[in-house]
């Protein structure tokens, strides 16, 4: 309806529009003088007439002035005859230049028709416009079942696993469904199963639907892709009916896979409280497992499923025969990053100095999504300074780009606040270089970034995944460390370290009831998450323990904070003149690189300290 609207109103509009340019372009033509016959023959005996054309009855009459006229002759007579019969001097006549012009057969004919076809032709079109969007409405109604399935040629645009960098254990185990794709004969023959579903679960940007494409492009077979949510409508049974014309759809094509990606829109748990009663999700989910169950031994159809929320899958479709193959595509490590920058530098003009182990290096936790959209960053950024290539520094800013946000050297600071920024973020990175269980710092700078007033980069030397009490406890005293040089040199705390008294916080929390890191309550975790499931997230914490194990946590949680200030506050006060040094030379330069810094701190020959 609404572009029928917008149809009706762009042809009225068009109208409106020709109507107005023709009576322009005639209001601006100077209308001819219409003369009767006895006018006529008057103007001829008096000698003011030079040339009359004969058009049909239609005269066309020149004035001697250059002026113009018109007339018409009666119809059955001709013009000599009817001129005579007003009493026209012959010798007058004789001075006149008489020209006949035929009436063209097309002309006449358009005089004819155009006049009444015209009105009929715009009556056409605007029913035909009508019609059209009445039609296309049907055609909506009877596909409204359809799934809106998008196939990726297996020829164009082709990706294997060569274009997908690290996840070496994901492509081993699908390297069993590119086999089976291609030779099936040799898995039934000997009486094997090749699982129907495979899940692909990992954090967001890792890789899930690339790596589904890539096993399409290695088997080289089509490669269905849709979105669990595109199944879901409000009204009932859509999305059951999508699911079957999706596996039909599927079938037809013979040896193929179907991908769904992010499944838990459709796949979450049945019956599960506040939100679990969605008779439409749960028919399709239904579907979907039936459909899975009607596959025949011999059938080529592999299913491939995408979730970061692998957590909250119905167990039915977890179950052996249906998505009993599951592959965790974790994080990429600093070499699998370092082949990732290479793929993603396809096509970019790079300086030939550039050293992409460096970035690595500093993008630990970063997705492949992260660090495709770090070189587009850096690509972006050398455009706008005008250089041909792009170069180490660019890759390096927009690292800090991605994690903090921009630059804001536009926010101007009074020289008060400046010297507040300093200090603080010379408490981090002293703190951090003071004690044993630090990452190195890689850079310390007091210019804006995002929401921060100036932040300090540490990184870790090599990749970890499992971290102790020790070092968490160095987090906590380095969190502390930009409020304790704030306190210790001005007497007194701003605004400025809110943020980071909130992760410290949350992160002595963590310790006690999280980790059990707790020395008076033990190895023993408290509190019980619950999700709604209708949201798909953390959202309450209920309490499985007392009030007076509740006092006890907050207790705990403070004795850790208050321990790792004491060790952060003994660092600054022990090392003024270092913290001086340092902020210092942050007013000064504004940005410290890690070798600027170690340089700084080396000839105070600081020696590490062991939290105890």
């Amino acid at each position: 309806m609404k572009t029928l609207s917008k149809n009706v109103f762009w042809a009225i509009t068009t109208l409106l529009l020709i109507a107005f340019i023709f009576s322009f372009f005639y209001a601006e033509q100077k209308q001819p003088v219409v003369l009767s016959i006895d006018q006529l023959v008057l103007k001829i005996n008096s000698g003011e007439i030079s040339k009359i054309i004969v058009n049909g009855n239609n005269l066309e009459i020149e004035l001697k002035n250059n002026d113009k006229a018109v007339s018409k002759k009666e119809t059955e007579a001709g013009l000599s005859e009817t001129l005579k019969n007003f009493g026209v001097n012959p010798e007058a006549l004789q001075k006149v230049n008489l020209a006949i012009k035929e009436e063209s057969g097309f002309r006449y004919w358009a005089s004819i028709l155009i006049p009444s076809l015209l009105p009929l032709l715009i009556i056409g079109v605007f029913l035909w416009l009508m019609f059209r969007q009445a039609k296309t409405g049907m055609s909506q109604a009877f596909t409204f079942g359809k799934a809106n399935i998008k196939l990726f040629s297996q020829f164009k645009d082709q990706i294997t696993f060569k274009d997908v960098a690290g996840l070496k254990e994901a492509k081993e185990e699908l390297l069993e469904v590119v086999d089976f794709l291609k030779n099936p004969k040799k898995y039934l023959e000997i009486g094997a199963k090749i699982p129907k579903g495979v899940l692909l679960f990992g954090a967001p940007g890792t890789g899930k639907t690339l790596l589904a494409r890539a096993v399409a492009g290695e088997a080289n077979v089509p490669f269905f892709h849709i979105s669990g949510s595109e199944f879901v409508e409000m009204f009932v049974g859509v999305g059951a009916s999508r699911v079957r014309d999706l596996f039909q759809t599927a079938k037809k094509a013979g040896r193929c896979i179907i991908f769904i990606d992010e499944i838990d829109a459709v796949g979450r748990e049945r019956g599960a409280g506040l939100g679990g009663g969605n008779d439409e999700r749960e028919q399709t989910l239904n579907q979907i497992l039936v459909e899975m169950d009607g596959f025949e031994r011999n059938d080529e159809r592999i299913i491939l499923a995408a979730t970061n929320r692998p957590d909250v899958l119905d167990s039915a479709l977890l179950r052996p025969g249906r998505f009993d193959r599951r592959i965790i595509l974790d994080l990429p490590d600093i070499n699998d990053r370092e082949e990732i920058l290479k793929i993603h530098s396809r096509g970019k003009i790079l300086s030939k100095d550039i050293n992409l182990r460096k970035a690595a290096e500093r993008t630990p936790g970063f997705s492949g999504a992260d660090l495709s959209n770090l070189m587009n960053e850096a690509a972006l950024w050398a455009a706008r300074k005008n250089r041909k290539e792009v170069v180490q520094q660019d890759i390096f800013d927009s690292i800090e780009k991605v994690l903090l946000g921009p630059e804001r050297r536009s926010r101007v600071l009074s020289a008060k606040e400046k010297e507040i920024i300093a200090y603080h973020e010379a408490g981090h990175a002293l703190v951090a270089a003071s004690l044993k269980n630090a990452d190195p710092i890689h850079k310390v700078s007091i210019v804006a970034r995002g929401r921060a007033g100036g932040y300090t980069l540490k990184l870790p030397i090599e990749e970890t995944y499992l971290r102790t009490k020790s070092q968490f406890m160095t987090d906590l005293s380095m969190m502390l460390g930009g409020y304790i040089a704030e306190k210790t040199t001005f007497g007194d705390i701003s605004t400025g370290a809110s943020n980071d008294l909130q992760n410290a916080s949350e992160l002595a929390r963590k310790l006690v009831t999280k980790f059990g890191m707790s020395e008076k309550l033990g190895p023993i975790t408290y509190g019980k998450t619950e999700e709604l499931v209708f949201l798909g997230r953390e959202i309450t914490a209920g309490k499985n323990y007392s009030e007076k194990i509740a006092g006890e946590i907050d207790k705990e949680v403070k004795a850790l904070i208050d321990k790792a200030f004491e060790t952060a506050k003994k660092i600054i006060i022990s090392r003024k003149h270092v913290l001086k040094n340092i902020a210092q030379e942050l007013i000064e330069k504004e940005t410290l690189e890690r070798e600027a810094f170690e340089n700084l701190i080396k000839g105070f020959k600081l020696k590490p300290i062991a939290i105890q």
